[in-house]
Protein backbone atom coordinates (compact mmCIF):
# COMPACT_ATOMS: atom_id res chain seq x y z
CA UNK A 1 0.00 0.00 0.00
CA UNK A 2 2.75 2.21 0.89
CA UNK A 3 4.54 1.61 -2.39
CA UNK A 4 1.44 2.63 -4.32
CA UNK A 5 0.39 5.86 -2.01
CA UNK A 6 4.47 7.01 -2.98
CA UNK A 7 3.64 6.21 -7.09
CA UNK A 8 0.14 8.17 -6.74
CA UNK A 9 2.34 10.99 -5.54
CA UNK A 10 4.88 10.61 -8.02
CA UNK A 11 2.20 10.76 -10.59
CA UNK A 12 0.24 14.16 -8.94
CA UNK A 13 3.94 15.88 -8.73
CA UNK A 14 4.84 15.05 -12.96
CA UNK A 15 1.39 16.33 -13.50
CA UNK A 16 1.28 19.28 -11.51
CA UNK A 17 5.04 20.32 -13.27
CA UNK A 18 3.52 19.74 -16.52
CA UNK A 19 0.76 21.91 -15.61
CA UNK A 20 3.05 24.69 -14.45
CA UNK A 21 5.37 24.42 -16.85
CA UNK A 22 3.06 25.22 -20.19
CA UNK A 23 3.67 28.04 -22.53
CA UNK A 24 1.80 30.90 -22.57
CA UNK A 25 -1.62 30.63 -24.10
CA UNK A 26 -2.33 32.45 -28.02
CA UNK A 27 -5.34 34.22 -28.32
CA UNK A 28 -5.82 33.54 -31.79
CA UNK A 29 -3.33 31.83 -33.52
CA UNK A 30 -1.17 28.72 -32.92
CA UNK A 31 2.82 29.58 -32.40
CA UNK A 32 4.32 27.16 -35.01
CA UNK A 33 7.90 28.41 -34.33
CA UNK A 34 8.35 29.24 -38.47
CA UNK A 35 6.83 32.57 -38.70
CA UNK A 36 3.64 34.36 -38.66
CA UNK A 37 2.94 33.08 -42.16
CA UNK A 38 3.12 29.57 -40.99
CA UNK A 39 1.29 30.05 -37.99
CA UNK A 40 -1.64 31.33 -40.65
CA UNK A 41 -1.60 28.31 -42.88
CA UNK A 42 -1.15 26.26 -39.87
CA UNK A 43 -4.24 27.99 -38.09
CA UNK A 44 -6.34 27.25 -41.66
CA UNK A 45 -5.54 23.95 -41.64
CA UNK A 46 -6.29 22.66 -38.09
CA UNK A 47 -9.55 24.76 -38.04
CA UNK A 48 -12.09 22.22 -39.44
CA UNK A 49 -14.84 25.36 -39.37
CA UNK A 50 -13.02 27.19 -41.96
CA UNK A 51 -11.21 24.08 -43.81
CA UNK A 52 -14.34 22.48 -44.71
CA UNK A 53 -16.40 24.78 -45.87
CA UNK A 54 -13.11 25.91 -48.65
CA UNK A 55 -12.85 21.72 -49.30
CA UNK A 56 -16.91 21.88 -50.33
CA UNK A 57 -16.60 25.11 -52.66
CA UNK A 58 -13.49 23.72 -54.03
CA UNK A 59 -15.31 20.05 -54.83
CA UNK A 60 -18.70 22.60 -56.04
CA UNK A 61 -16.20 24.09 -58.30
CA UNK A 62 -14.14 21.20 -59.48
CA UNK A 63 -18.06 19.38 -60.73
CA UNK A 64 -18.70 22.43 -62.51
CA UNK A 65 -15.46 22.47 -64.72
CA UNK A 66 -12.55 24.18 -65.20
CA UNK A 67 -13.33 28.04 -65.69
CA UNK A 68 -15.35 27.68 -62.32
CA UNK A 69 -12.15 26.24 -60.43
CA UNK A 70 -10.20 29.07 -61.71
CA UNK A 71 -12.83 31.48 -60.85
CA UNK A 72 -12.62 30.18 -57.18
CA UNK A 73 -9.20 29.62 -56.89
CA UNK A 74 -8.70 33.65 -57.24
CA UNK A 75 -11.73 34.86 -56.09
CA UNK A 76 -11.66 33.11 -52.64
CA UNK A 77 -8.38 33.53 -51.53
CA UNK A 78 -8.24 37.20 -52.54
CA UNK A 79 -11.78 37.93 -50.46
CA UNK A 80 -10.43 35.96 -47.74
CA UNK A 81 -7.18 38.27 -47.76
CA UNK A 82 -9.34 41.04 -47.77
CA UNK A 83 -11.56 39.79 -45.10
CA UNK A 84 -8.99 39.46 -42.84
CA UNK A 85 -7.23 42.85 -42.97
CA UNK A 86 -10.61 44.22 -42.29
CA UNK A 87 -11.04 42.40 -38.83
CA UNK A 88 -7.43 43.35 -37.89
CA UNK A 89 -7.99 46.26 -35.79
CA UNK A 90 -11.47 44.64 -34.40
CA UNK A 91 -11.34 42.99 -30.65
CA UNK A 92 -11.84 39.11 -30.62
CA UNK A 93 -15.13 37.23 -32.47
CA UNK A 94 -16.24 34.11 -33.70
CA UNK A 95 -18.67 33.34 -35.72
CA UNK A 96 -19.90 30.50 -34.18
CA UNK A 97 -21.50 26.98 -34.13
CA UNK A 98 -25.15 28.33 -36.35
CA UNK A 99 -22.82 30.06 -38.86
CA UNK A 100 -20.49 26.85 -39.40
CA UNK A 101 -23.27 25.02 -39.65
CA UNK A 102 -25.19 26.64 -42.10
CA UNK A 103 -22.17 27.13 -44.40
CA UNK A 104 -21.75 23.30 -43.67
CA UNK A 105 -25.25 22.58 -44.81
CA UNK A 106 -25.39 24.53 -48.09
CA UNK A 107 -22.13 23.91 -49.40
CA UNK A 108 -22.22 20.72 -48.75
CA UNK A 109 -25.88 20.71 -50.16
CA UNK A 110 -25.00 22.44 -53.35
CA UNK A 111 -22.08 19.42 -53.65
CA UNK A 112 -24.85 16.86 -53.11
CA UNK A 113 -27.08 18.04 -55.73
CA UNK A 114 -24.49 19.06 -58.43
CA UNK A 115 -26.08 22.67 -58.60
CA UNK A 116 -25.58 24.18 -61.77
CA UNK A 117 -24.44 27.59 -60.28
CA UNK A 118 -23.48 29.99 -63.05
CA UNK A 119 -20.14 32.12 -63.17
CA UNK A 120 -21.68 34.46 -60.96
CA UNK A 121 -23.01 32.28 -58.48
CA UNK A 122 -20.16 30.84 -57.74
CA UNK A 123 -18.13 33.84 -58.09
CA UNK A 124 -20.13 35.35 -55.39
CA UNK A 125 -20.46 32.37 -53.10
CA UNK A 126 -16.56 32.29 -52.92
CA UNK A 127 -16.17 35.62 -52.57
CA UNK A 128 -19.01 35.82 -49.36
CA UNK A 129 -17.04 33.25 -48.25
CA UNK A 130 -13.89 34.43 -48.16
CA UNK A 131 -15.05 37.79 -47.16
CA UNK A 132 -17.00 36.32 -43.81
CA UNK A 133 -14.83 33.81 -42.49
CA UNK A 134 -11.07 35.68 -43.12
CA UNK A 135 -12.64 38.84 -41.51
CA UNK A 136 -13.75 36.66 -38.67
CA UNK A 137 -9.82 34.96 -38.57
CA UNK A 138 -8.08 38.66 -38.76
CA UNK A 139 -10.27 39.73 -35.66
CA UNK A 140 -7.85 39.60 -32.43
CA UNK A 141 -4.85 39.48 -34.17
CA UNK A 142 -4.13 43.72 -33.86
CA UNK A 143 -2.76 45.65 -36.98
CA UNK A 144 1.05 44.42 -36.85
CA UNK A 145 3.63 43.31 -39.76
CA UNK A 146 3.27 39.86 -38.07
CA UNK A 147 -0.72 39.72 -38.50
CA UNK A 148 -0.40 41.02 -42.14
CA UNK A 149 1.92 38.06 -43.03
CA UNK A 150 -0.64 35.78 -40.98
CA UNK A 151 -3.49 36.90 -42.92
CA UNK A 152 -1.16 35.96 -46.15
CA UNK A 153 -0.50 32.58 -45.13
CA UNK A 154 -4.05 32.18 -44.59
CA UNK A 155 -4.86 32.98 -47.73
CA UNK A 156 -2.03 31.24 -49.35
CA UNK A 157 -3.52 28.10 -47.90
CA UNK A 158 -7.08 28.44 -49.11
CA UNK A 159 -5.63 28.92 -52.46
CA UNK A 160 -3.60 25.66 -52.46
CA UNK A 161 -6.42 23.86 -51.04
CA UNK A 162 -8.55 25.45 -53.58
CA UNK A 163 -6.09 24.52 -56.47
CA UNK A 164 -5.34 21.04 -55.32
CA UNK A 165 -8.93 19.61 -55.09
CA UNK A 166 -10.74 21.84 -57.68
CA UNK A 167 -7.87 20.32 -60.28
CA UNK A 168 -8.33 16.67 -58.98
CA UNK A 169 -12.24 16.45 -59.34
CA UNK A 170 -11.72 18.71 -62.58
CA UNK A 171 -10.14 15.84 -64.27
CA UNK A 172 -12.73 13.05 -62.86
CA UNK A 173 -14.97 11.85 -66.18
CA UNK A 174 -15.67 8.36 -64.56
CA UNK A 175 -19.45 9.06 -63.40
CA UNK A 176 -18.72 6.79 -60.24
CA UNK A 177 -16.04 8.98 -59.55
CA UNK A 178 -18.02 12.23 -59.68
CA UNK A 179 -21.22 10.28 -57.37
CA UNK A 180 -18.14 9.59 -54.93
CA UNK A 181 -17.57 13.52 -54.96
CA UNK A 182 -21.49 14.37 -53.98
CA UNK A 183 -21.49 11.38 -51.46
CA UNK A 184 -18.43 13.87 -49.83
CA UNK A 185 -21.08 16.63 -50.27
CA UNK A 186 -24.11 14.98 -48.22
CA UNK A 187 -21.34 13.86 -45.40
CA UNK A 188 -20.89 17.56 -45.30
CA UNK A 189 -23.91 18.17 -45.18
CA UNK A 190 -24.97 15.99 -42.27
CA UNK A 191 -22.07 16.96 -40.38
CA UNK A 192 -24.10 20.86 -40.36
CA UNK A 193 -26.68 19.11 -39.69
CA UNK A 194 -25.09 17.78 -36.44
CA UNK A 195 -23.98 20.44 -35.42
CA UNK A 196 -27.45 22.91 -36.05
CA UNK A 197 -28.74 19.83 -33.55
CA UNK A 198 -26.60 20.35 -31.24
CA UNK A 199 -26.40 24.22 -31.76
CA UNK A 200 -30.08 23.91 -30.99
CA UNK A 201 -30.07 21.66 -28.27
CA UNK A 202 -27.91 24.13 -25.88
CA UNK A 203 -30.50 26.86 -26.69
Amino acid sequence: MKGANVSRLRTCVVVLAVALGCGPAEAHLDATGMGPIYDGLMHFLSSPEDLVPVLALALLAGLRGAPYGRLTMFTLPAAWLLGSLFGLSVAIASAGMLAASLWFLMLGGLVLADAKLSPHSITALSALLGLVHGYFNGTGLGVSTQSVAAALGLAAAVFVLVVLVAALVVQLRAQWARIAVRIVGSWIAASGLLMLGWFVRGI
